[in-house]
C-alpha cells in the first residue's frame, strides 16, 4: 500500500525535499543557539531523520537512513546551506514555513501508511504517522536545551494538523479508500491546517480556570 501511493521516483523526490526542509529548521536553530558547524549538522540530521528513524525503530524496519545515502546526506546539504547562507535563509523563513508545512502533511500520511503497512493497528499506525511528522522536530529541541515546540501553548499549532492528516489516513484505511487521491488529500489538509494555525495564530487551548493565570497577568502588568 505504501509504495502504491506514490511512484517511487515521486515518492523518493518529496521525502528529500521535507528532509532538507525540516533539516534547514534544525540547522537555523543551531545558529541561533550558536553551535559550531558540527552542532549544526547533527541538528540538522536529527530533525531531518528523526521522525522516519523512529518510526522505522519501532515496526522493525531497517531505517530509510542507513539503507539509502540521499536521506544521510540531505540534511548536510541543508546545513551547508545554512552555515554560509543564513541570513538570507532567515529572510525567507515564510517559505520554509511553507514547505515545512508540506514536509508536515507528507510525512504523517507515509508514516502512517508504512506504519499499517508493517502489520500496527489503525490507532497505532496514526501515532506513529505523528510521531514521524513530529519526532524529529521533537528531537531537535530537546538536543538544544528547549521546550520542544509541540508542548509550548505560545507557540501555533503543529502536532495538531498531523493528527489530523494522520487520523484521516488511519480512517480512510479502515473503509478500503485509501488510494493517491485521498491520500494526497489528507496530506493537503494537514498542511493547510498548519497553513491556516500560523495565518490566524492558532493555538490549542490550555487547562479550564488555571491557577496560574493570576501569576502570568502579575508577571506582564510588571
Amino acid at each position: 500500500m505504501f509504495q502504491e501511493l506514490f511512484t517511487p521516483t515521486v515518492q523518493y523526490v518529496i521525502e528529500l525535499v521535507g528532509i532538507v526542509v525540516f533539516a534547514i529548521s534544525g540547522a537555523l536553530l543551531a545558529v541561533r543557539k550558536n553551535f559550531d558547524l558540527f552542532g549544526m549538522a547533527v541538528l540538522a540530521e536529527v530533525t531531518g531523520l528523526g521522525g522516519g528513524l523512529f518510526r522505522d525503530l519501532v515496526i522493525g524496519a531497517t531505517p530509510a537512513a542507513f539503507d539509502d545515502l540521499g536521506y544521510f546526506l540531505m540534511p548536510l546539504i541543508a546545513t551547508a546551506l545554512v552555515f554560509v547562507l543564513h541570513p538570507e535563509v532567515e529572510r525567507i523563513n515564510r517559505a520554509v514555513n511553507i514547505f515545512d508545512a508540506a514536509g508536515l502533511g507528507l510525512f504523517c500520511v507515509t508514516g502512517t501508511t508504512k506504519a499499517h503497512e508493517y502489520g500496527l493497528g489503525l490507532t497505532s499506525s496514526a501515532v506513529l504517522g505523528l510521531a514521524t511528522a513530529v519526532g524529529g522536530g521533537m528531537m531537535r529541541d530537546i538536543m538544544a536545551n528547549e521546550v520542544p515546540s509541540i508542548l509550548r501553548w505560545d507557540r501555533d499549532m503543529y502536532a495538531v494538523p498531523a493528527m489530523v492528516g494522520a487520523a484521516m489516513t488511519a480512517l480512510l484505511m479502515r473503509f478500503g479508500a485509501l488510494d493517491f487521491v485521498t491520500s494526497t488529500l489528507a496530506a493537503a489538509t494537514a498542511f493547510t491546517t498548519r497553513l491556516l494555525a500560523i495565518r490566524y495564530r492558532w493555538r490549542a487551548p490550555r487547562a479550564w480556570n488555571r491557577r496560574s493565570t493570576r501569576t502570568e497577568e502579575k508577571a506582564t502588568a510588571q
